[in-house]
């Protein structure tokens, strides 16, 4: 698992939970993983291993990827889930998502 600090078993009933396709929901995933309930410092140590170019940013073709980084043999998320994922943690525009959008998306 990529994610020190994380229970195996939630993080496979929050990735049960959106196995269909158009089923992924961020704020139920975040809740269901135990995300949502980490600290500030474990929250960046996750945005850093979402981060897979190490650019401080995390783009869409990495959000698509983004269940893969629980598991690698989850699914990828749809077109419609990507931009509706980046549209709610791009707080300012810019077609991408930083460490503290992330974490305020994490928390929402």
């Amino acid at each position: 698992m990529a994610f020190a600090g994380l229970n195996d078993a939630d993080v496979k009933t929050a990735l049960d939970g959106c196995a269909a396709a158009g089923s992924f929901e961020y704020k139920k995933f975040f809740k269901a993983c135990g995300l949502a309930g980490k600290s500030e410092a474990e929250v960046k140590k996750a945005f850093a291993i979402i981060d897979q170019d190490n650019s401080d940013f995390i783009e869409e073709d990495e959000l698509k990827l983004f269940l893969q980084n629980f598991s690698a043999s989850a699914r990828a998320l749809t077109d419609p889930e990507t931009k509706a994922f980046l549209a709610a943690g791009d707080s300012d525009g810019d077609g991408k998502i930083g460490v503290d959008e992330f974490a305020a998306l994490v928390k929402a």
